[in-house]
């Protein structure tokens, strides 16, 4: 159905790869518009100049190719783990925080170059429709949005491949059947979802894994490491100051060869349904115990419970797609308040897909050695003081007790 005059020019989230390829070159046909492309550059490890030129070969005239990697781990991923955030007890939120920053530059372009809508490939069953949409109308109200997926006829992978021979689109050979599963990366993860991967029951085969080694094939000898903190954000690697997105690609680095951070999890999606993922999280998974390290010396016992309290629900926030939602904002106040004095260094040992704190130590620390000694504390704290601190919260205890015997 031709809705040519509805659209004057959309923006496409573009990765140079065939769906998005088809997806550009069904805009034109559909709406007669003109596409400009954005392809983001998030340390997913694929070259993007071929994403340039697959998108003149097609006749884009505006094509964007961004590096926001350090922009992705400095405003998105480490304001994210100052929260600890683990969405269900397991997944590292990987997929789930990129799709904001996406959305904001999707939003910019289209406001820098005039365009009425933005366009995006995600499918009409999973989660990234719904953070892609949610950002964007947070950003820019009367945006218009397009999913192809929720919109086209192709029923099948045989019609896009058509559709893509009969508009003189390259189809690589590894595109014709049925892909193995599907695989989305930036620097923080990689995910594969779907097909072989569908069974929960059955392990994935080890083509399956992109970022790690198998931790079966890790060295024997433990690999030490120092990450430095401040304000809550890691500032440097084994003493080395490094810039957000090159201490996370180190921290990967050291992950892989280890066999850090792979995880195999059914989760809940936004849209209802429970889809299993493979997952992998390198540097992710050894930053967030070194961050729990350091706050376990710097911050308060009851500030510490609260955020504890607050991480599933911001969590699932960012889960959900409410980076930009007002609720978020306000956690993300509160988190980084709590922050201002986490600092210090945290000693981890990395063995064969473990990571293990093995010491911590700040100048902000609360720790104080001459209260829990079993020694002479002299006079720091009178162990007589716990009697009546024990007996005034059992009073309401002994209460029910009594209560409760009188009963019987």
């Amino acid at each position: 159905m031709s809705k040519n005059g509805s659209i004057k020019k959309v923006v496409l989230a573009y990765s140079g790869g065939l769906d998005t390829s088809i997806i550009l070159k069904w805009l034109t046909e559909t709406y007669g518009c003109e596409v400009v492309t954005f392809t983001a550059d998030l340390g997913q490890g694929e070259e993007l100049e071929p994403a340039r030129k697959k998108a003149e070969m097609l006749g884009i005239k505006d094509i964007y190719i961004e590096d926001l990697r350090e922009e992705f781990v400095r405003d998105y991923v480490f304001p994210m783990f100052r929260a600890n955030a683990v969405y269900e007890g397991v997944y590292l939120l990987g997929t789930s925080i990129a799709r904001p920053l996406i959305s904001k530059r999707l939003i910019e372009i289209a406001h820098e170059t005039g365009a009425d809508a933005i366009a995006h490939g995600a499918t009409g069953k999973g989660n990234d429709q719904v953070r892609f949409e949610l950002s964007a109308y947070a950003l820019d109200p009367d945006i218009k949005v397009i999913s192809p997926w929720r919109e086209w006829d192709f029923k099948s992978r045989s019609d896009l491949i058509a559709f893509a021979e009969k508009h003189q689109i390259p189809v690589p050979k590894d595109k014709r059947g049925e892909a193995p599963f599907s695989v989305d990366a930036n620097m923080l993860h990689s995910s594969s979802e779907g097909k072989v991967l569908e069974d929960p029951w059955q392990e994935p085969e080890p083509y399956v894994f992109q970022r790690t080694i198998d931790p079966l094939d890790a060295p024997d000898e433990a690999t030490y490491i120092t990450i430095d903190f401040e304000k809550g954000d890691a500032v440097a690697l084994n003493g080395e100051a490094m810039s957000p997105a090159k201490l996370l690609e180190s921290l990967n680095d050291l992950a892989r060869d280890n066999g850090i951070g792979r995880v195999d999890l059914v989760e809940n999606r936004f849209v209802g349904m429970k889809s299993r993922g493979i997952y992998e999280t390198p540097g992710g998974t050894i930053l967030l115990p070194a961050h729990r390290a350091i706050e376990s010396l710097t911050l308060d016992r009851e500030a510490m419970h609260l955020k504890d309290e607050l991480m599933p629900r911001y969590a699932t926030m960012i889960y959900n797609g409410f980076w930009f939602a007002p609720e978020r904002e306000m956690l993300q106040a509160l988190i980084d308040k709590s922050q201002e004095n986490v600092e210090g260094t945290v000693r981890l040992k990395l063995y064969k897909g473990n990571v293990i704190v093995v010491g911590r130590k700040s100048p902000k620390s609360l720790y104080d050695e001459s209260l829990v000694t079993f020694e002479d504390d002299e006079g720091a704290y009178d162990q007589k003081d716990a009697e009546g601190f024990i007996k005034l919260n059992a009073l309401r205890l002994r209460a029910l007790a009594k209560r409760n015997l009188k009963k019987s």
